[in-house]
């Protein structure tokens, strides 16, 4: 599989996440997030937005679902995603549905381990369950409080292998990852690279971030769709 750049929108306006996705696909993005706190703040208005403005992109609903499964992944795909995100530690039949949803409605699922237990184990539960991808996420809350009280927060890099090995979908790295890390993610096996704050977003005002973001996104779109092929799912057997 050929390394993916996806773009986190994690904005709450829809003229500036229409401007951050154009500036973003100009520089080589393959992918949208309509990230959690657009959808948060626009509904499904935000991803209708974006599917009108860029129709043959793909566009990843960050939707985090905890219930609902079948009618939120509904929603999305009428709106325009091509793919919504549906929380590990959910009830299995929720994520069932979600998938479910996904093959009734032409989407596919992203299946996100934040907080479960055994992330490996969480990712190999989720594949099982019929997710097209995985998410194998350390949440930014998490990160941010532990620092603050002087401890130490793990990486998404620190399982990434073990994640990756675990399953036979693709598997993506989110949370605290430097904008080097994240570019190395494909030779952990991992080909779908995910970007937003602190680079393309502000994380504390939620607003684009300063400087030149159209061309560092440029040169990591270069970086890594210059990564060569990654084995991913059943290529892994052979």
């Amino acid at each position: 599989m050929k390394p993916i750049v996806q773009i986190s929108l994690d904005l709450i306006s829809i003229p500036e996440a229409l401007e951050t996705a154009a500036m973003a696909l100009r520089a080589g993005v393959d992918w949208l997030e309509a990230g959690t706190p657009l959808i948060i703040a626009e509904g499904m208005n935000g991803v209708r937005a974006l599917r009108k403005a860029f129709p043959q992109t793909p566009i990843v609903a960050d939707l985090k679902t905890m219930d609902g499964g079948w009618l939120e992944a509904e929603l999305m795909a009428k709106a325009g995603a091509s793919h919504v995100v549906v929380m590990g530690q959910a009830h299995s039949e929720t994520v069932e549905l979600a998938v479910k949803a996904g093959a009734d409605f032409g989407i596919q699922v992203m299946g996100d381990n934040l907080g479960m237990p055994d992330p490996v184990e969480g990712a190999k539960i989720l594949a099982d369950l019929g997710c097209h991808y995985i998410i194998h996420h350390i949440g930014y809350d998490f990160r941010n409080v532990r620092r603050q009280r002087g401890e130490s927060a793990p990486s998404p890099l620190d399982r990434l292998k073990d994640v990756v090995a675990g399953v036979n979908v693709p598997v993506q790295a989110v949370g605290g990852l430097t904008i080097q890390q994240a570019i190395e993610t494909p030779r952990y096996g991992a080909p779908l690279v995910v970007l937003g704050a602190p680079l393309a977003i502000d994380p504390k005002s939620f607003q684009t971030a300063a400087g030149d973001v159209e061309g560092v996104l440029r040169e990591i779109c270069a970086k890594v769709h210059g990564c060569g092929d990654v084995r991913v799912g059943k290529e892994k057997k052979s």
